[in-house]
């Protein structure tokens, strides 16, 4: 993969790594900012529920960053491309349940990216 696909396959990766910060250690606090769609009353009932999704973000994130260390190309690009897989389709379906913005945010830089790994050796 060339370095500058690695890059932005760091970038996806450390945002999830926030997306994991956000949703098991902050969901109360910096949740409530973010998330601003929900009611403030349900951060604290629904703590066990965001951590779990964090805990799922943090493994698109440890994948991501696994096919960077991998030193074959080739199986390098393949787990990339599984893990970009999984984030468009993430964001593709919290895009369509939740909120539009989560296909902007992040499967669209994913699908960029996947494009990028895919297309430049």
């Amino acid at each position: 993969m060339a370095l500058l696909t690695k890059a932005l396959i760091a970038v996806i990766a450390a945002e999830h790594l926030y997306i994991l910060w956000v949703e098991m250690f902050a969901w109360t606090t910096t949740g409530k900012r973010i998330f601003t769609s929900i009611d403030h009353t349900l951060f604290e009932k629904t703590k066990g529920l965001a951590a779990n999704q964090g805990l799922y973000n943090g493994f698109l994130s440890a994948g991501l960053i696994w096919s960077l260390f991998i030193g074959d190309p080739v199986w390098a690009s393949n787990i990339a491309v599984f893990f970009l897989l999984c984030v468009v389709i993430a964001g593709s379906y919290g895009a369509l349940t939740s909120s539009k913005s989560i296909f902007f945010k992040q499967a669209l830089p994913a699908l960029l990216v996947l494009l990028g790994v895919l297309l430049i050796p």
